[in-house]
C-alpha cells in the first residue's frame, strides 16, 4: 500500500516515518521543505503548506495520506493575528491538500489534530470523549477544529475517508516545549513546589501515538471516525514529576505548597496559564479506539518515559540528510 506522509521532519513525523519504513507491506513517500533522504521511499520537495501548493505529482498513486504537518502551537506567538496565521496553514493548507488528495484518488486521509479541539481542562474523573461538543479556547485549537469540519464536509462531497486523531501532550525522545522544561528542572535537582497536586492528566507516549496512527492506516472501522489518543493511564502532576525523576534515576525535590497559593503567585508574576496547566485536569477517554480498532497502547507510561532518556531512543528517528531522491 502506498502511504504519503507530511510533517516528516517534526517530532511526531520523524518517528512515524521511521516506523512506516519498517513495514514491508507499505511504500512510504514523504513531503519535505528541504532536502532529505528516505531509504526505500520517495521524497517530494514542497515550498510550504498553504492553499497555493500544488501536490499533484506527489499524490499520484497514493492510497493513504497521513497529514502530520501543521503550524504548531506557539506559547508566546508574536504575530499580529495568530488565528489568521494558523488558518493559513492548519485550515486552508489542510483543506487544499485534502481536496487535491481526493482528486488524485487517495482513499483515506488521516488528520493529526489536537485535544485542544475538545477544550483546555476537564473535571477530574470526567474525561473528554470523541463525541463531546468541541470547545476550543485558543487560536491553535480553533484552527484544528475548523480543519476537522472542512475535512468532514469534503468526505461527504468526495467519498474520501477521513480519520481524525486528537492527541494530548506527546512525550518521547527529543520532546520540546513544556515537557522539556520540566525534564530540565528535575535534572538540575531544583526544588519544585508541586508536591501535593491532586489533578489528573492524560499524556501519550510518542510510540503509542505512532502505533495508533498506523492502526488507522487500513482498519475498516477507522473510516470517518474521530479518535482520542492516550496512554490509558492518567497521573497527577506530582506523580508525573516522580515518574520522570525515576526514569532519570534521580530523586525529585518536591515541596508541598497549597494549590491556591501557587496559582496566586503565578498570577502575580504573569504565569497563570502555566499554573493552570500544572494544576488543572485534562483527561481523555481512549475507549473508542479500544472498542472499534481493538487497539491498546503498546507501552506503559513508565516505558515511554524510560525511552525519553535511553541512548538508543535518542539516536533513533528520521534524520535529515543532504541528498534528495524523487
Amino acid at each position: 500500500m502506498n502511504v504519503f506522509l507530511t510533517g516528516v521532519t517534526g517530532f511526531l513525523g520523524s518517528r512515524l516515518a521511521e516506523t512506516l519504513q519498517s513495514k514491508a507491506d507499505l511504500n512510504l513517500s514523504v513531503a519535505v521543505r528541504q532536502p532529505v533522504q528516505v531509504c526505500g521511499g520517495r521524497v517530494f520537495e514542497v515550498q510550504g503548506l498553504d492553499i497555493s501548493t500544488n501536490w499533484s505529482s506527489a499524490l499520484a498513486g497514493q492510497k493513504v495520506l497521513i497529514h502530520a504537518a501543521a503550524r504548531a502551537h506557539i506559547m508566546k506567538d508574536e504575530v499580529t493575528d495568530p488565528l489568521a496565521e494558523y488558518r493559513k496553514v492548519n485550515v486552508e493548507g489542510t483543506i487544499s491538500l485534502a481536496r487535491q488528495a481526493a482528486a488524485a484518488g487517495v482513499k483515506r486521509f488521516i488528520f493529526i489534530s489536537s485535544i485542544k479541539v475538545n477544550g483546555e481542562q476537564t473535571q477530574c474523573g470526567k474525561p473528554f470523549t470523541a463525541e463531546d461538543i468541541p470547545a476550543p479556547e485558543d487560536a491553535y485549537g480553533l484552527s484544528k477544529w475548523e480543519a476537522e469540519q472542512g475535512l468532514r464536509q469534503l468526505a461527504i462531497e468526495t467519498g474520501m475517508e477521513v480519520v481524525i486523531i486528537r492527541s494530548p501532550l506527546v512525550y518521547g525522545p527529543g520532546v520540546k516545549g513544556n515537557f522539556a522544561s520540566l525534564i530540565k528542572i528535575v535534572a538540575k535537582g531544583l526544588p519544585i513546589p508541586l508536591g501535593s497536586v491532586h489533578n489528573q492528566r492524560s499524556l501519550v507516549a510518542l510510540d503509542n501515538l505512532v502505533d495508533l496512527i498506523i492502526a488507522c492506516v487500513d482498519h475498516p472501522a477507522a473510516a470517518d471516525q474521530v479518535f482520542l489518543a492516550g496512554d490509558g493511564h492518567d497521573m497527577s502532576t506530582t506523580e508525573l514529576l516522580r515518574a520522570v525523576a525515576n526514569a532519570m534515576d534521580k530523586s525529585p525535590r518536591l515541596i508541598s505548597v497549597p494549590e491556591l497559593l501557587i496559582l496566586l503567585i503565578a498570577t502575580i508574576i504573569g504565569k497563570k496559564a502555566i499554573a493552570q496547566r500544572l494544576l488543572g485536569s485534562l483527561q481523555v477517554d481512549i475507549s473508542k479506539a479500544r472498542n472499534l480498532l481493538g487497539w491498546e497502547p503498546p507501552i506503559s507510561v513508565e516505558e515511554g518515559l524510560a525511552r525519553c532518556f535511553s541512548e538508543s531512543s535518542l539516536r533513533s528517528g528520521f534524520s535529515p540528510k543532504t541528498s534528495l531522491h524523487r
